[in-house]
């Protein structure tokens, strides 16, 4: 967990508001030029909803949610992942029967009880998109180059896509059998981890970050083998599709994410400069996913972006992080009481004509007000004396283009 201030800090610089906002922004924007809508859950969901939707033998609801009982004796969760509340909200408020497909976005936090390290808070801020209501391999192509698409927009061009088709109900159990005898004769070899894994849902195993692991399943069945006829097709459109869009991706047939719940589609955006752990985002399609929460049979497909993921990739890459200008146009600086007690009328009429000020209330010397509009990035300083008020006019100096002062009257501010 961290703080994000109003100002840079000198160790941690990404941690600044402004840098948060813009990439805030950034996401907006792109998800409104793709049709996307944003919705808003509360924080916390009955546990019931984690371990029905993301799967009871999954990392997450095993070892990393942050669940209570209330004072109702109800067991709550604070939620640990984007897809389930909103989906939940889908169902809840019938939206399958306002449009079709319904794309939604959310920017959140999320918490998940996790080893920390840099990039990894137990309570960090994930960007996301659900499009729910088609199957379609264009679908999937939309919602991946939406992603794509926000990773240029701030500036992470070299963001790599890896791909892989996870099945469905009809051919997935093939290749789970051929993975459980192909692991069952080495599982001596893997992690504890791994073991257990292969008793609770062995496709887990392939998501093991254990380099011993790794190594062991090098060599085991490609579940890419196993697919259906219907889950092939799907799979080669949707790569045709992507590169006819120009996204460049790799085929990893270990990928599987950290989710039961998906089908068909997964998907990973990794970066570099983040060490092993290079994750910026990831997702894939769910098309039980409704129906399990206790809506009708829809299909679904989303992604999660990790905020500080991303900046901290910018920062590692040495790319200028996108920053919000929260510099005010005009510093009135006051000379007297007088002056003050005018700067504060001054003040409203040139904010209500949208204009951003700043002003002294500390009764400072001239070049030390001079210095405070300076620091504060104002493009002007608008001087208040007595000789200036006795005009009913202010000095206008400009600060960062090197133009004259002059003196404007005040009635005419705001036009100015």
């Amino acid at each position: 967990m961290h703080d994000v201030l109003p100002f840079p800090p000198p160790a941690e610089p990404w941690l600044h508001t402004a840098k948060w906002r813009a990439v805030e922004r950034i996401f907006r924007d792109t998800c409104r030029l793709y049709g996307y809508r944003e919705i808003r859950t509360p924080v916390m969901e009955p546990t019931e909803l984690f371990t029905r939707s993301i799967g009871a033998g999954t990392d997450i609801v095993s070892k990393e949610m942050f669940t209570f009982v209330d004072r109702g004796g109800r067991s709550m969760t604070l939620r640990p992942e984007g897809t389930a509340p909103a989906l939940r909200a889908y169902v809840e408020h019938k939206m399958y029967g306002i449009a079709t497909p319904m794309k939604l976005y959310y920017i959140e936090t999320i918490y998940r009880y996790e080893r920390g390290q840099k990039g990894r808070y137990r309570e960090h801020q994930q960007t996301g998109v659900e499009a729910l209501g088609s199957d379609a391999p264009a679908m999937d192509a939309e919602v991946i180059s939406l992603a794509m698409e926000f990773y240029r927009r701030l500036g992470l061009t070299s963001a790599e896509l890896r791909i892989n088709s996870l099945g469905c109900a009809s051919c997935r159990p093939r290749y789970r059998e051929a993975l459980i005898e192909y692991a069952r004769p080495r599982l001596a070899q893997m992690s504890q981890e791994n073991r257990v894994r292969f008793e609770v849902n062995p496709l887990r195993m392939l998501d093991s970050k254990d380099e011993g692991d790794r190594q062991v399943l090098a060599g085991a069945p490609r579940l890419l083998e196993y697919l259906c006829d219907a889950c092939r097709d799907h799979f080669a459109t949707l790569r045709g599709m992507l590169e006819g869009l120009g996204i460049r991706y790799t085929l990893d047939p270990h990928l599987v994410r950290g989710f039961d719940y998906y089908t068909r589609t997964a998907f990973e955006i990794v970066s570099e400069g983040l060490g092993a752990q290079n994750s910026i985002g990831g997702g894939g399609r769910y098309d039980g996913l409704v129906e399990e929460i206790g809506g009708p049979p829809i299909p679904g497909i989303g992604f999660g972006i990790g905020t500080e993921r991303c900046l901290l990739a910018l920062e590692q890459l040495g790319l200028p992080i996108p920053e919000e200008n929260e510099a005010p146009d005009v510093f009135l600086v006051c000379l007297g009481q007088q002056a003050l007690d005018t700067a504060v009328r001054i003040a409203q009429d040139l904010r209500r004509g949208g204009i951003a000020v700043e002003m002294d209330y500390q009764a400072r010397s001239l070049k030390a007000q001079m210095r405070a509009a300076d620091r504060a990035g104002a493009r002007y300083a608008v001087i208040l004396a007595d000789e200036e008020l006795a005009q009913s006019c202010a000095a206008v100096k400009p600060l960062r283009d090197g133009g004259e002062q002059r003196n404007v009257p005040l009635a005419d501010l705001v036009e100015h």
